[in-house]
């Protein structure tokens, strides 16, 4: 993963992907890349914009990937409500939190406030260790707002 906040070459995935374990292949670096640039996007979304470039890829071949970027932490799955299936993003190994438009769908991350996991903490845990904090804040974007008043009032 990027900490500097810089630009990412095909170079640099395939090695974080080797440092994770897994073969450096075309389909893994081309997910990588869209989803650098792309963040919280779907698998179909993911799928779409990559058919050109990765013409002998299948939804099913997408699916795989994602899975195992995500299992080796090269990804981060969130699944938000009404979002038309899990997000994914490049974005992990930190406490931040997302969020989402009620009815445009869109998605953004927001920095959590106390900076370490877990940021809250439950008034009973029912004896279990948290080690994590998924926060979604639900809202309507601005634009949404400005086209859809009645909406915005609710």
């Amino acid at each position: 993963m990027d900490t500097t906040g810089g630009p990412r070459s095909a170079t640099d995935r395939a090695g974080d992907l080797r440092a994770r374990g897994l073969r450096a292949t075309a389909g893994r670096v081309a997910v990588l890349a869209y989803i650098d640039e792309h963040p919280h996007v779907t698998a179909s979304d993911v799928f779409r914009a990559l058919r050109e470039e990765l013409p002998s890829t299948s939804p099913q071949a997408v699916h795989n990937i994602l899975q195992d970027l995500h299992q080796r932490d090269l990804l981060r799955r969130t699944d938000l409500s009404d979002s038309g299936g899990a997000r994914y993003e490049t974005r992990t190994g930190d406490n931040h939190h997302h969020v989402q438009c009620v009815v445009c769908g869109r998605v953004e991350d927001v920095d959590c406030v106390v900076g370490h996991a877990p940021c809250l903490v439950p008034s009973d845990s029912h004896d279990m260790r948290v080690f994590v904090t998924d926060v979604t804040f639900r809202g309507i974007c601005r634009s949404c707002e400005q086209t859809e008043p009645a909406r915005a009032a609710d």
